[in-house]
Order: C-alpha cells, then sequence, then structure tokens
C-alpha cells in the first residue's frame, strides 16, 4: 500500500499514527494489519515507533493486539453504519460548509489528474488486469463492501501511476468525505450509476485517452457531490 509511504523523522510517532488511521478508516485492511517487519520497512521506522503507535490506536479502540504465533494488531473498528439527516448535517457543521466544498474541489482536482496521468501510462498486463480486478470488485460489491471497495477502485488509480505522493493526495481527498459517505445511505440506484461511470473511467484509461478520463471522472464525483449535497438540503 503506497498510502504507508516513510515518514519524517522529526514526527515519526504522530505521523505512523495518521498513516495507520488512514488505512483503518478508509478500508485498505479489513482483518489485521500487516506484520510488523514489513510495516515498520514501508514506513521507514524503529519498530519500537511502531509499537508505540500500535499501543496508542489499541487505548484508542482501533486495534486489538493479540500475541503469539497467530498474532498481530486485529481492527476492532467499524465503518459507522448510515445515519438520520440531521446528524448527517451535524457532521457538515463541525466540518464546515466551506470545508466540504473545499474538500470536494481537493478531490476533484487530485483524482481528475491521477486518471489523466494514467491514460498516459505506458500500463504492463499486470497493472490493466489489477485495474480491471479492481473495477469488478466495486461493480459486483455487496452494500457491506461497498464503500471499502469503491475506495479500493479509486485509490488503484492513483496507485497504478507510480506516483507515491499522487496516491497519498487521493487517499487524503478521500479521507475527508469519507465520514459523511458513512453517513448517508447507500442507494442501489446510485451503485448502478456508479458501476457504468467506473467502467467509462477504466475504458478511458485503457483507451490511453486522457480527457476522456478527465471527464469520466469529473462527472462521477460530481455525482457524488450531489448526492451529499442533495441529502443536506
Amino acid at each position: 500500500m503506497t498510502v504507508l509511504r516513510p515518514v519524517r523523522a522529526g514526527n515519526a510517532f504522530e505521523e505512523t499514527v495518521e498513516r495507520l488511521l488512514q488505512v483503518i478508516k478508509l478500508g485498505l485492511v479489513t482483518e489485521k494489519l500487516p506484520p510488523e517487519r514489513e510495516l515498520a520497512a514501508q514506513l521507514g521506522i524503529s519498530r519500537v515507533t511502531l509499537r508505540e503507535a500500535i499501543r496508542a490506536l489499541q487505548d484508542a479502540g482501533y486495534l486489538s493486539v493479540r500475541r503469539g504465533r497467530y498474532g498481530g494488531a486485529f481492527l476492532t473498528y467499524a465503518p459507522p453504519r448510515p445515519r438520520q439527516e440531521d446528524e448527517l448535517r451535524r457532521a457538515v457543521v463541525d466540518m464546515g460548509t466551506d470545508d466540504l466544498e473545499d474538500a470536494l474541489t481537493f478531490r476533484m482536482a487530485v483524482e481528475c489528474g491521477a486518471a489523466q496521468v494514467l491514460a498516459t501510462t505506458e500500463l504492463t498486463r499486470e497493472r490493466r488486469d489489477t485495474l480491471r480486478e479492481r473495477l469488478q470488485a466495486v461493480n459486483s460489491a455487496n452494500p457491506d463492501d461497498y464503500r471499502r471497495l469503491d475506495t479500493a477502485f479509486h485509490l488503484a488509480i492513483a496507485e497504478l501511476t507510480g506516483s507515491a505522493l499522487l496516491t497519498a493526495s487521493c487517499a487524503d481527498a478521500r479521507l475527508r468525505i469519507t465520514d459523511l459517505l458513512d453517513a448517508i445511505p447507500i442507494l442501489q440506484r446510485n451503485i448502478e450509476h456508479a458501476g457504468v461511470q467506473h467502467a467509462a473511467i477504466v475504458a478511458a484509461v485503457l483507451a490511453r485517452d486522457p480527457e476522456a478520463a478527465r471527464r469520466a471522472v469529473a462527472e462521477h464525483l460530481e455525482g457524488t457531490g450531489a448526492l451529499l449535497r442533495g441529502f443536506l438540503a
């Protein structure tokens, strides 16, 4: 997971907590974190710092640590279930209406950019297959897994460009609206429409048409923004 990029030495503990919370809240891990040795190497930190961060997240209720041969840091965090509209409004009030629009603009910019870059990239067969697999996964997801697999699909577009900075920006953009998306119901008609749009994004990327890829992503994200605003109206 390129989201787990190396942290800076000055704030190693705090940034490690931030990175781990990203992969947990975005649903990039579903049962337990990768092994300590692997995580420490990805984050460029000592295993002592990693253990301190994991312990902090355990205390905060996000993880449960088990020792022994089949042990590890297991997830105890569960995304919020769809809530009442007044709670969604409260979440936006806490966030700030201007911040919501800013978050949607930020996501539009980075995800459209990622699709354009990917459409100009010479993809190996393996990467093309990965993109198709992510598309198939989200478009056949059941409602309980939909948000997680939708996140994985969108992040795959950035990850497959090979740019760690672009992937991190797309993950950050998604994280800013994750709680809001979790607060609205999953509508079957919207899932069906999104599936058509997901397929259009992949088709444009594989056809190496950056402008068509940008338009397909923009149309899809405009729909997400409209849905959020609609539930807030």
